[in-house]
């Protein structure tokens, strides 16, 4: 039986394979502010301009690099916030932009990330970091978040004076997470009453579509379920079930449930096992192959077979969790099954980091993901098992408790 998620040798192995990721990365670091995309070696990628997304998130793994007391960690987090304190921020009118390149919108998963980022980099005792969560904070809440639906608007102009139709459950999904981590560091516990909020309609919902969630919506929180049908491997809103996405909130539920009192949430466990299920019968090894296809329909058909690494990433994260709260030999098995998948095919043992995307013969592509943007999910996979349930990442590490 496997014992990898508690085991004191795995988690020797877990922190190298931290440290080195954190040094794939460290050319992450744009002088002119930000963090770069990128690419196979490690190198930043010319044409990628920089972004939102990617600086909050290497902010946020060089902000865990920084309390894990990795050298050369606190530099390149500085760097990154240098970005979202100056050139991608909105002076004007608020919020931060999608790139240097990109000034059209205004989005609620680009917020949940500098929100996370704001966070880790607070905890890390960064300069700068505190206002930019206070900045961060005001700004989700007056723009983002819908007291009345409890949960999240998606897509503004870049004047906030009109708001998008559309509503989408990958940008509520990492707000939760960016919820539980702000509530950790401040102790502020209105985050977590929000976070509670969206995870009852992702359960309620996901229930009712036999545990595929919906991930598009109206205005009105009716599903969408034909939605970029024609664009059916879309990096952020591809059509149909998004197998990671399962594994992602059952992961998050059990986070949420464990900064509940005891015994008052067991709806959030009950939920994290059948999203964990529902997305291993459907995603997993389906198509004669190992790995984890991208979507389904609503059938549980796979739709789009590719393998995103993020998802691999997920799958271990989820079971590590699971393990955690229920301490069931499963969850375990399943655990150590996905870190071998990943050790075979998408860690790249040449120049390092991990492929970011495999063809359904789990080669690499990059038709969805060219290069290896950041570090996000792959560190994560490497901190869960080492971790409390909660708090979350960063305030955890900065309790000493990995």
């Amino acid at each position: 039986m496997s014992t990898w998620p508690s085991s004191q040798a795995h988690h020797r192995w877990l922190d190298q394979h931290t440290r080195d990721l954190l040094a794939f990365g460290r050319r992450t670091a744009d002088p002119e502010g930000g963090a770069r995309w990128l690419g196979a070696t490690g190198l930043p990628e010319p044409g990628q301009p920089t972004s939102t997304l990617i600086s909050s998130r290497m902010a946020h793994v060089y902000g865990v690099g920084t309390l894990l007391g990795v050298p050369g960690s606190a530099p390149i987090a500085q760097q990154a916030l240098h970005g979202l304190t100056g050139r991608l921020h909105d002076a004007e009118h608020g919020g931060w932009f999608p790139s240097v390149a990109d000034r059209s919108i205004k989005a609620c998963y680009d917020h949940a990330f500098v929100l996370l980022a704001a966070a880790t980099t607070t905890a890390a005792g960064l300069p700068g970091a505190a206002g930019l969560l206070a900045t961060a904070e005001r700004t989700f809440l007056d723009r983002f978040w819908d007291e009345k639906a409890g949960r999240c608007t998606d897509t503004w102009n870049p004047g906030f004076t009109e708001l998008d139709d559309y509503r989408g459950l990958n940008g509520n999904m990492h707000a939760v997470e960016a919820m539980l981590t702000v509530a950790g560091v401040t102790g502020d516990q209105e985050w977590l009453n929000r976070a509670l909020r969206v995870c009852w309609f992702v359960a309620q919902t996901a229930e009712a579509h036999e545990w595929r969630l919906p991930e598009h919506y109206d205005a009105d929180w009716q599903p969408l379920l034909d939605f970029n049908r024609d664009q059916p491997d879309h990096p952020f809103k591809p059509y149909g079930a998004t197998v990671g996405h399962g594994l992602e909130w059952s992961r998050l539920f059990l986070h949420a449930e464990a900064a509940q009192p005891p015994g008052s949430a067991l709806w959030l466990a009950e939920g994290a096992t059948e999203l964990f299920d529902r997305a291993v019968t459907d995603g997993w090894a389906v198509d004669g192959q190992p790995g984890f296809v991208y979507t389904t329909d609503w059938s549980g058909t796979p739709v789009v077979r590719d393998r995103m690494h993020w998802v691999a990433t997920e799958a271990i994260s989820a079971a590590a969790a699971l393990h955690s709260r229920f301490g069931t030999s499963q969850y375990a098995a399943w655990y150590q099954t996905w870190w071998d998948y990943s050790a075979a095919y998408l860690m790249d043992h040449d120049e390092g980091s991990w492929f970011h995307q495999l063809d359904p013969q789990n080669a690499p592509t990059d038709t969805v993901w060219p290069g290896k943007p950041d570090l996000y999910h792959a560190l994560q996979a490497t901190m869960t098992a080492r971790l409390p349930l909660y708090p979350m990442l960063a305030p955890a590490v900065l309790s000493g408790l990995q």
